[in-house]
């Protein structure tokens, strides 16, 4: 008796990555040379330039493209083992936690934090208050900040009342720590600057906890997670200065 295989679902930015690799190995896209922007590839495929920037990002872990900030994202030019072995099949990326992008991961975590945060504003015990305070003050912006930054929002789904609301932040955060097309993107846009302008954010976050007012910390956190989403966005250097769509 034949039975039914499993059904891998692809995501946007995967299959984006799959055709734009197509492009590379026919050779439509030289060695060394520069690719089309991220606006012009977003227009000819027919997407957002989010999902372009997730397959960009892909694209460079499997050796297909080497992204330049400031100037472009070029076709991987050296000969290499990573260059070979893109050049050599069709990228075979694992369908899985890893496959869900930075971007998707975002817009959840707009969904829920924010309600999470005023919550904890109305529910927190004053030892859960505590440790948000702790966690935020304990943040260093040289020591593991992603550390502590995990810790602060943690604290806050925990604080909100609902084990089910902190258990889908707490899965939320595990998906976002095991995406390596995440890590490279912070590796590009997240720098000293970036987390203390994190830092100043989650001040507003704690202020407006610690003062009990749900819609203000409500805010604070949609403001935060908005700002994550804009440096994320961060141009590549590939369309002359023009910014990204929000």
């Amino acid at each position: 008796m034949s039975t039914f295989q499993a059904v891998a679902v692809t995501r946007l930015y995967r299959m984006i990555a799959d055709q734009i690799a197509g492009r590379i190995r026919a050779g439509d896209f030289p060695r060394g040379r520069r690719l089309p922007s991220e606006r012009e590839l977003a227009e000819q495929l027919q997407v957002s330039r989010a999902s372009i920037r997730e397959a960009l990002i892909a694209l460079e872990i499997e050796g297909y493209v080497e992204v330049r900030v400031g100037t472009g994202v070029f076709v991987a030019a050296k000969e290499g083992a990573a260059f070979a072995s893109a050049f050599g099949a069709p990228a075979s990326p694992a369908h899985g936690q890893d496959d869900i992008g930075p971007f998707d991961l975002l817009e959840a975590r707009l969904m829920i934090e924010p309600e999470c945060a005023g919550m904890a504003a109305q529910q927190a015990t004053p030892a859960q208050l505590a440790a948000i305070r702790e966690a935020h003050e304990g943040m260093s912006l040289t020591d593991a900040p992603g550390r502590h930054d995990r810790e602060f929002h943690s604290a806050i789904a925990a604080a909100c009342g609902n084990a089910a609301l902190a258990a889908t932040v707490a899965h939320l955060w595990n998906l976002t720590q095991s995406s390596s097309v995440y890590s490279r993107m912070q590796d590009y846009f997240v720098d000293t600057k970036v987390w203390a302008a994190a830092h100043a954010e989650h001040q507003r976050i704690l202020t407006a906890i610690l003062a009990r007012d749900p819609i203000r910390a409500r805010h604070a956190m949609h403001a935060h997670l908005l700002g994550i989403l804009a440096r994320l966005r961060e141009d590549f250097g590939d369309d002359h200065g023009i910014r990204p769509d929000t």
